[in-house]
């Protein structure tokens, strides 16, 4: 990850006020943890509240999988405003990498509160490292990680205004994106590869329809051109004479 100096937006800054009242005290009281992964005395921050829990433990407990946990919902809901700052400034491994553990619990089924401060976290910090210049994820890993959150991309495309900052991002991921796309393929590897159609599709779509004007204004026509490409059919695409001028080739 790259370093920045954080400046937040303003509505990043009050969702960030939001998820530390709604969850503030929260804890898992009867949680026994993984013993193989964690000791007693790690797994006893969980069961206490009003406690801060070291840095490098709130990632180890943000990405394992629910089966180490008595209560998993209860320690995401216990984790949530220590995971929330850590993501807005950089600083929770694992972004990008792993299935994070707010995918992994039904957030929407939560009082109405807590559902509200989660998705308004995810779209703030969307929005708020689209207009970074140099964000402290790669721009990719951050949608990836807000769309497995979600469990959608739709609302996290539109609300991917142009801009020099955002193109920028966009010529970013769409350099990322493309390799797997090109073929069909999701270029996330969280998505279950069996229900992944409907995502490559929508990304195409979208990519087709708002890219190519903004990645030629940025000088990728190559990233353009790939982006039209994809409303073609798979043969017709491969078959493109753009695969075998030089520009392509480079």
């Amino acid at each position: 990850m790259t370093g920045r100096t954080l400046m937040s937006s303003p509505s990043l800054d009050a969702a960030l006020a939001d998820i530390d009242t709604v969850f503030n005290g929260f804890a898992s009281p009867t949680e026994t943890g993984c013993e193989r992964c964690f000791l007693p005395e790690e797994t006893a921050y969980l069961r206490t509240p009003y406690t801060r829990v070291p840095a490098d433990l709130v990632g180890r407990f943000v990405y394992k999988v629910p089966g180490h946990f008595e209560d998993h919902a209860a320690v995401m809901r216990r984790l949530l405003p220590q995971a929330a700052h850590a993501m807005a400034e950089g600083t929770l491994d694992g972004i990008g990498w792993g299935h994070h553990g707010w995918s992994r619990v039904d957030w929407r089924a939560w009082p109405a509160e807590q559902a509200a401060a989660v998705e308004a976290f995810v779209y703030a910090w969307w929005q708020d490292v689209l207009t970074a210049s140099e964000p402290p994820y790669p721009v990719a890993d951050v949608f990836e990680t807000c769309a497995m959150i979600l469990g959608t991309m739709t609302p996290l495309l539109d609300r991917w205004g142009s801009g020099p900052v955002a193109d920028a991002h966009l010529a970013s991921c769409a350099a990322t994106w493309l390799y797997d796309l090109d073929s069909d393929a999701a270029p996330f590897g969280w998505w279950d590869h069996d229900d992944a159609a409907p995502v490559v599709a929508e990304l195409q779509s979208w990519l087709t329809a708002h890219a190519p004007a903004r990645l030629r204004a940025r000088n990728e026509p190559d990233l353009a051109i790939r982006a039209e490409l994809l409303a073609l059919p798979y043969d017709e695409r491969w078959a493109h004479p753009y695969w075998t001028r030089p520009s392509a080739t480079n």
